[in-house]
Formats: C-alpha cells, sequence, structure tokens
C-alpha cells in the first residue's frame, strides 16, 4: 500500500510558526522544498496542496485541533484510503531527535491527531512520531508544545527530520519495514547539539535527585 497523502500538522500564523506543535508541518515545508516544489492554496479543501512524487502533499490552514477537516476532505476528494495517509506531527512522548513511524493506534493526546481519527472514522492511517519532547518539570505539555525548541533541541528536530526525507521514497512506496529501520536506527555520531540537549537532560536529572 503506497502513500497517497501526506499531511503536516501545525498551527497558522507567524505566532505558532516556530513553535514545537508545528513540527509536522515543518515536515511538510522540507519535503516540498527537497522536491522542489511549492504549496498553492485549496480553498475546498480549507489547506495548501503540493504534489511530491505521486503523493499530494497537504498543510491545513485551521487550528491544530481542527486539522481533520482538511485531510478528510482532501481524502474523499481524491479518493484516498485511511490507511493511504501519513500524518506528520510532533510527538511530546519521544525526545528531540527522534523520528518514528507507526500505523494506528491512539492519539496519545494529540488533539491534532484526535481530530483526524474522528473526521475519517479511522485510527487505521500512517503517522510520522517527531520527537519535541516534554517539560519534566511541570508536565504540562500544552503550554510547552506552544513555545519555539531552544537552538539545541531545534538542531535536533531538524536532524530528524532530514532522517525522515532521506527514506521518504521508502514510505511513499509503502516500503514502511525498511523505511523503519532505517529511520529507528539511531545516527551513528554524536553532533555537538545532541551532546549538549544530552548534557542538559542530565544536568535537569541530577536537580531533581539533589
Amino acid at each position: 500500500m503506497t502513500i497517497k497523502l501526506a499531511a503536516g500538522l501545525g498551527n497558522p500564523g507567524e505566532r505558532y510558526a516556530q513553535t514545537r506543535h508545528n513540527a509536522g508541518e515543518w515536515f511538510a515545508d522540507a519535503l516540498a522544498q527537497s522536491a522542489g516544489q511549492t504549496f498553492t492554496r485549496k480553498r475546498a479543501l480549507g489547506g495548501e496542496l503540493a504534489t511530491v512524487g505521486g503523493a499530494r502533499l497537504l498543510k491545513p490552514e485551521s487550528f491544530m485541533n481542527e486539522s481533520g477537516r482538511c485531510v478528510a476532505a482532501a481524502a474523499k476528494f481524491y479518493g484516498v484510503a485511511a490507511e493511504e495517509i501519513l500524518i506528520a506531527h510532533d510527538e511530546a512522548d519521544l525526545p528531540p531527535g527522534a523520528a518514528r513511524l507507526k500505523f494506528g493506534g491512539g492519539e496519545a493526546g494529540h488533539n491534532g491527531l484526535r481530530d483526524v481519527s474522528a473526521a475519517l472514522a479511522s485510527r487505521d492511517y500512517w503517522r510520522l512520531r517527531l520527537g519535541v519532547g516534554k517539560n519534566e518539570n511541570t508536565g504540562d505539555t500544552a503550554d510547552y508544545v506552544l513555545r519555539a525548541p531552544s537552538a539545541a533541541e531545534r538542531e535536533l528536530i531538524f536532524s530528524a527530520l532530514r532522517r525522515a526525507l532521506a527514506v521518504w521514497e521508502e514510505i511513499a512506496n509503502g516500503n514502511m519495514q525498511r523505511a523503519m529501520l532505517i529511520l529507528h536506527t539511531p545516527p551513528a555520531t554524536t553532533t555537538e547539539a545532541e551532546a549538549e540537549a544530552e548534557a542538559q537532560m542530565k544536568a535537569k536529572a541530577k536537580v531533581k535527585t539533589d
């Protein structure tokens, strides 16, 4: 089963453009750019659309918790089944720098996924989970994802985006097992950003135990 529709979730407007919650939209932008494509606004769908190979790439214009309407409208218009859809989104349960492919399952409290599942009347679609981490001190995920990541975290997130782009052809062609094997394998080298992020996490853990 190939991917015929890929959607990158986020919130609209400059206020949210650089926040963690827009990681899915960052992926959509990066994928379009890597393919030399640009987005065109499709008012009837409520989003922006580009074509990458045999797949349509979508960015809903609505806020995150209303993403499903745009995704469902595009799926209906182009005759795409739920299992032929990939949703790229931020994932608080994964650390910055991690990227995971997953099929189906729950939404883990993610309002965008919850709305997509409701609009499609199905949870049986693919997800590209882009790790952004969570605030371990307060546990306030909603506030955390609506803030911009640190420079070190941003580099980690974009490193994961680049790895996801590298396996896009495998994903688009339905070679999910191969894509997951590559994507889920940690990088062989540690960047300065990764080392700094790890040091910060260790420092936070030490503060908790002291």
